[in-house]
């Protein structure tokens, strides 16, 4: 229970449906990319994994394939917060991780960063923001709001390399060992507790 008396909060996550990139496993940060209709589709089936939460917040992404999997899952009104985006890959944007690794066989995002691109300490900066938000007035480790009304549950809907971060930041890990948490496209996750302890309750739905 927080301070206030409330069950610890619950975060959702949805990662956006397909896009041409992902689909074809190129890397896509900041490229503000549609859905497919494939996705499309994904986002809407997302639903079955949300039903019946009452959601004290709706939180997306700028990006337009976030945004658009909010809205096709019935969230179109989610607050856009805007450092929710996805890693910014620098000179490695829209390039496919398999060519990447035929120029550099040991290349590992997760250890070697993107050349000309946002370093993780900067992605697990933005994630622990949006934990912060998440657990305010909840009286954990990254409360920075002690005074503010818990939530009880929030949603976030964004990108899969930079949900993988605040899945390991949330369970109080290094930001590198979001590399173990495979995210399908629309898939939904959720992150709570085992009573005080920051824990995985659903992954890749």
């Amino acid at each position: 229970m927080t301070s206030a008396g409330t069950p610890l909060p619950h975060l959702w996550l949805l990662r956006h449906g397909e896009t041409e990139w992902s689909r074809d496993g190129n890397y896509t940060g900041l490229t503000d990319l549609p859905l497919t209709s494939h996705g499309e589709q994904q986002a809407r089936d997302a639903v079955r994994h949300l039903e019946g939460i009452d959601f004290d917040l709706v939180l997306t992404s700028p990006l337009q394939r976030a945004r658009k999997t909010a809205e096709l899952a019935g969230y179109a009104h989610a607050e856009v917060i805007p450092y929710a985006h996805e890693w910014d890959y620098g000179d490695n944007e829209g390039r496919s991780s398999a060519l990447v690794r035929q120029e550099n066989p040991g290349y590992l995002i997760w250890k070697d960063g993107v050349p000309n691109g946002e370093t993780l300490g900067s992605v697990s900066a933005r994630a622990n923001r949006v934990i912060s938000r998440v657990q305010a007035g909840c009286g954990t480790p990254a409360d920075r709001d002690p005074a503010a009304q818990p939530a009880r549950n929030v949603l976030l809907v964004a990108h899969g390399h930079f949900l993988r971060v605040i899945a390991a930041r949330w369970l109080e890990l290094e930001p590198v060992e979001g590399r173990r948490f495979v995210l399908g496209t629309a898939a939904v996750c959720t992150l709570g507790w085992d009573k005080r302890t920051p824990a995985v309750v659903h992954w890749n739905l």
